[in-house]
């Protein structure tokens, strides 16, 4: 399919594009480029090029199959287009607390810079990462839950709901969605867009703006980005922000990351990445301080409406999980490990809908414990706390899907499943045959007849 006519005649008017070369890179096929969670792995992919502005990021030498490798799947890393790696330079451009951050990736799914921020900011921060659609947020949770970071709860909640929590956020982040310009190599995105579209989605980013800017606090920083080179979706959205609220500049120095072009939107220095000049696929962002408004707020201690938790239920849960007791809560049957205060859970859980209030612990049948998928893939799992059964690649992939295992597991009872060290879920060994409890909704599907044979990334023996 090729390009739009009225995209081309337009790039070619944008002083700042080099179209002849982004029409020629965009013509051409896409690079791979992972993200690695140094929570979990500290190899490097083998052959791979690191990513300039991302200390986790790498260019990969081919596009593997994520889908049946184990270590995807283990949280070791993710699969994410390079130039929006660059949330990192933005992210550290913003002067956050050291401890008690609270940062909101407002439209977060599938999950790709929630999973960084988590990384980012640290574990003594907290990150609320919202999706409005039901879908996408149930990906989201999926993918955070594998990341296993344990700063972080998600919600499912329109955009305007986060307008009653004024001056609740240091930093807000905005992936707003758009025409996705920069995702152009794909036929499928160039067959849905038009200037029509652009304009809807030009005039949806201002009313996404508008409803979470009060939720920022006097002094706090919002990241605004897209995958699109429309200047309606991005500079201009800039200059109407600014011209609107009471904002301030706070861009950052791109001279060390060759290719960056700046863009300027009434004062604020915006980065745009077009391929061609850099290596990854389009991508536009901006930093902004809020100047006015209310100062931070701060939210006294609060009750979380559960039933309690009883004192034997609590020393269970303390037993497996590196978290404290005024941290665990009931949600529904499951007993959670939340990343905040009560008090703060308790407000949040007033304006929003909050899906994954944290690390999921648990349930108990009876006194017995039936430990959750998420423990596993969290880092707050206590070494110790559950036998760890290594097994070969083809159990592995066989767990995946929901298959039987040939290994025989050392010890009865509740056993993790792991491969090259690295934890991939829960079996219950009971004897007779062995209960696989990988998420049925997560099974992979994808035939595999042989996994040694299959396309998965090579990592180098040690890396930083």
């Amino acid at each position: 399919m090729p390009f739009p006519e009225a995209f081309i005649k337009r790039i070619r008017t944008q002083e700042y594009i080099d179209s002849d070369l982004l029409l020629k890179s965009l013509s051409g096929p896409p690079v791979a480029s992972i993200r690695v969670n140094r929570q979990k792995w500290t190899r490097i992919p083998a052959g791979s090029e690191p990513v300039p502005w991302c200390n986790s990021g790498y260019y990969l030498p081919s596009r593997p199959s994520y889908t049946p490798d184990p270590l995807f799947h283990g949280g070791c890393y993710y699969p994410q287009e390079a130039s929006s790696m660059f949330l990192e330079q933005l992210v550290r451009s913003c002067e956050l607390p050291a401890e008690g951050a609270r940062v909101l990736d407002l439209c977060g799914a599938p999950g790709g810079k929630s999973t960084h921020l988590a990384q980012l900011i640290g574990p003594r921060n907290l990150l609320v990462s919202n999706e409005v659609i039901r879908s996408r947020a149930a990906i989201l949770s999926e993918n955070l839950s594998k990341w296993g970071s344990p700063n972080v709860l998600v919600t499912q909640s329109d955009p305007s709901a986060f307008t009653e929590l004024e001056g609740f956020f240091d930093l807000v982040v905005v992936d707003a969605p758009c025409s996705g310009e920069g995702m152009f190599r794909s036929e499928a995105v160039r067959g849905e867009w038009s200037p029509a579209v652009t304009s809807l989605c030009s005039e949806r980013q201002k009313r996404i703006l508008q409803d979470v800017w009060p939720s920022l606090k006097r002094g706090g920083f919002l990241i605004y980005s897209t995958c699109t080179f429309n200047p309606a979706e991005n500079e201009e959205n800039i200059r109407w922000l600014c011209d609107t609220q009471e904002t301030g500049a706070a861009g950052i120095d791109t001279l060390q990351f060759p290719g960056i072009t700046t863009i300027d939107a009434g004062g604020v220095a915006c980065h745009a990445f077009h391929p061609g000049k850099t290596l990854g696929e389009g991508f536009f962002a901006a930093v902004v301080r809020k100047t006015g408004g209310c100062e931070r707020a701060e939210i006294s201690i609060g009750r979380i409406k559960n039933k309690g938790i009883r004192i034997a239920e609590a020393g269970s849960l303390m037993r497996i999980a590196d978290t404290e007791p005024e941290r665990l809560i009931e949600a529904g049957r499951s007993f959670y490990s939340i990343p905040c205060s009560a008090g703060i859970y308790a407000y949040l859980s007033r304006s929003l809908n909050i899906i994954k209030p944290g690390v999921e612990l648990g349930s108990f049948k009876n006194a017995d414990l039936i430990p959750a998928h998420d423990l596993a893939m969290s880092v707050i799992l206590k070494q110790g706390a559950f036998a760890e059964a290594e097994v070969s690649l083809s159990d592995a992939v066989s767990y995946l899907r929901l298959g039987s295992l040939s290994a025989r597991l050392p010890e009865r009872g509740w056993n993790v499943l792991t491969w090259k060290s690295v934890r991939l879920g829960f079996v219950n060994n009971i004897g007779s045959r062995t209960n696989n409890y990988y998420p049925r909704g997560w099974r992979v599907r994808m035939e595999v007849t042989s996994p040694e044979d299959i396309d998965i990334i090579k990592w180098d023996e040690e890396g930083s």
